[in-house]
């Protein structure tokens, strides 16, 4: 008996063990709530004062990087959760324009984990990874841009897409993810949604941002779809000022609202408001979306019946704060007011919670409201099983991150968005010729030579843009001709860049433009699109294709609707995205190593319908021949 005993107790050692060790970390599964979670959530909060509840109400950022219990920086963090309350985070990195800093995941899970134990109450921890995790993280899976997904046209890869991000997303410790983006992209000149869209075609938006949806659900994370009620047709950057919806409500109803309506239909989480201004739904100047009750309320809760979490853009974006100057609080108030249940990175956070804790106390919100609001978020909370456990386990993180059969769907994936708009039959597929030889370090000297120029346009040479592309081209042409432009240095550069196209045998000219939050460019009318050539890049671009165009491939390595200011291109390949998978894929359709199957998932005026697309079948082109390289329109 006693020896049986002593066999037992070690086996119901381990058990318990094991069953502490799932509660002490998140275990994602599909988000639920039970009701367990539901009378969590009630019990809480029943037991919150009036500045707990405003405080649950408040999002800020959090920088993912190290940073020691005593920084000055960690501890003003720490203060502002405990002192306003916080309901959550946002999480991020550093940004000093135009270089994003990226963390590594272990970075992320660690500071998350510590400001979890900091707080009272849970923290919903929410980011912006409308390219999955790798949009701030290193080592995650690697995504290209929305538009992409819908160049390629499969389902599957937006359920994969949103499938993966959330397991690496949880495993950091990160709940909510800003994304889907439902913005119908009908307005070629539209300076910061752009490549964010899936498309122009309400159908094929709604398709993929309910697949999106499901992948992500059903792993743990929240969704939201952005940004409502459509920032498709704008032609501002809401982040520098008010941008104007003109459509009339015909026009919302078939164009910018169904992509909505879908996702609402689909169960997502939350809707995020945008700041713009939609006369054909509230006439009122002072008002845009954001704080307007006929549009957040009315038309989103009341038409559409949408019952989830609604959330403000950032507080913080010009598009609202131009509105506000003399008091900055307010928009924290009107915002909540018009039907917002969470108020996203104020401008002001001391200024904003008073006002609403002042507008409670007077009775201009009723407390009816701030508890259906808080209620909401508790429940959000208790659905992701917080009430029960906050922490996630680091350890893991090298087991969940950037597994290799996902690394290879997100290359899949951009493999499969590559579209052919322009070919002349003279060029594709470029030939490689040889690998480059394999050398020591810091003793390699490579003979450049002009056979193969490859022309890089970025906004900044100092990026990592075209960094990868250039290394993929050398392993195809070492002795490829690499030039880096940006507007500073173009004009200067003209005259060796011509040279070298013209003693070219061919010429590859990478375009790397993409929408970036506040990005301001200057042109002789004043400010242009942000997500076209500057002037002096554009007018470089102009004098190559003028000597050259026949021997030109032009890759259009973010906006696809570069075409449109320079017809003279006659070898036109887009891939949609300025991600590395995307450069990658870029090289081998280049040189006929993969198929091309990309159909433009917008139209680029003058130039191509949506729809269009060259296919073509794969062709290595290393010493083969060019008649295998099969038109198939």
């Amino acid at each position: 008996m006693r020896r049986q005993i002593a066999l037992i107790f070690p086996v119901l050692f381990v058990l318990v063990c094991s069953s502490f060790a799932k509660e002490k970390y998140q275990q994602p599964g599909p988000i639920h709530l039970d009701r367990q979670g539901e009378k969590w959530a009630e019990q809480t909060l029943h037991k919150l004062s009036a500045e707990e509840k405003v405080g649950q109400l408040f999002v800020v950022w959090v920088r993912a990087k190290f940073l020691n219990v005593e920084a000055p920086e960690y501890l003003q963090l720490r203060d502002d959760i405990r002192k306003y309350h916080l309901g959550g985070l946002t999480m991020t990195v550093p940004w000093d324009p135009p270089f994003l800093y990226r963390s590594q995941p272990y970075e992320a899970a660690e500071i998350l984990n510590r400001l979890q134990q900091d707080s009272k109450l849970p923290l919903l921890i929410a980011a912006d990874f409308e390219r999955g995790v790798s949009m701030r993280l290193h080592g995650a899976t690697e995504f290209p841009h929305a538009m992409a997904f819908g160049a390629a046209g499969k389902l599957d890869h937006a359920e994969a897409f949103g499938r993966i991000t959330a397991q690496e997303a949880r495993s950091i410790g990160v709940h909510w993810n800003f994304f889907p983006d439902a913005d119908v992209n009908s307005n070629p000149a539209n300076p910061i949604i752009n490549t964010r869209s899936f498309g122009e075609d309400p159908q094929q938006v709604g398709d993929l941002v309910t697949a999106y949806i499901r992948g992500a659900r059903a792993n743990g994370m929240m969704t939201t779809v952005k940004h409502f009620p459509g920032h498709g047709d704008t032609a501002t950057d809401s982040h520098l000022g008010v941008a104007q919806v003109t459509g009339d409500m015909a026009r919302l109803k078939s164009v910018e609202l169904p992509p909505f309506q879908r996702a609402i239909e689909a169960g997502v989480d939350s809707v995020m408001v945008a700041h713009v201004s939609i006369p054909a739904l509230d006439p009122d100047p002072n008002h845009v979306a954001t704080t307007s009750p006929q549009i957040v309320t009315g038309l989103l809760k009341n038409q559409l019946g949408f019952k989830g979490i609604v959330v403000t853009d950032a507080l913080d974006m010009a598009g609202l704060t131009r509105l506000y100057g003399a008091h900055i609080g307010r928009a924290a108030v009107d915002a909540f007011k018009a039907g917002n249940d969470v108020l996203l990175i104020p401008a002001n956070l001391d200024a904003s919670y008073r006002a609403m804790l002042e507008a409670v106390r007077s009775g201009e919100i009723p407390r009816t409201q701030l508890d259906a609001s808080v209620l909401k978020i508790l429940k959000a909370k208790a659905s992701l099983g917080l009430n029960k456990t906050r922490l996630v386990n680091i350890e893991a993180l090298s087991s969940l991150i950037g597994k290799p059969e996902n690394l290879a769907i997100g290359q899949q994936i951009a493999d499969d968005s590559i579209t052919l708009v322009r070919d002349n039959g003279k060029l594709l597929p470029v030939k490689s010729s040889g690998t480059a030889a394999p050398g020591l370090p810091y003793q390699t000297v490579e003979e450049v030579r002009d056979t193969m120029v490859v022309i890089i346009f970025s906004d900044d040479m100092r990026t990592e843009a075209g960094r990868k592309l250039e290394r993929e081209i050398r392993e195809r042409v070492p002795d490829a001709n690499v030039i880096y432009i940006d507007p500073r240095i173009a004009a200067v550069m003209a005259g060796d860049v011509l040279k070298a196209v013209d003693n070219a045998q061919s010429v590859i000219a990478a375009v790397y433009e993409v929408p970036v939050a506040g990005k301001v460019m200057k042109g002789t009318n004043g400010v242009t699109n942000s997500v076209g050539l500057s002037q002096a890049s554009g007018a470089l671009l102009q004098k190559v294709l003028d000597h050259a165009a026949e021997k030109t491939a032009v890759l259009a390595m973010g906006n696809p609707y570069l075409a449109q200011d320079f017809p003279g291109i006659q070898n036109y390949l887009c891939t949609f995205s300025n991600a590395t998978v995307s450069e990658v894929s870029v090289v081998k359709a280049l040189f006929g190593e993969i198929a091309i199957r990309g159909h433009l998932p917008v139209s680029i005026p003058n130039i191509a319908p949506r729809g269009a697309g060259i296919e073509r079948t794969a062709q290595i082109a290393q010493g083969g021949s060019r008649h295998a390289y099969s038109r198939n329109n």
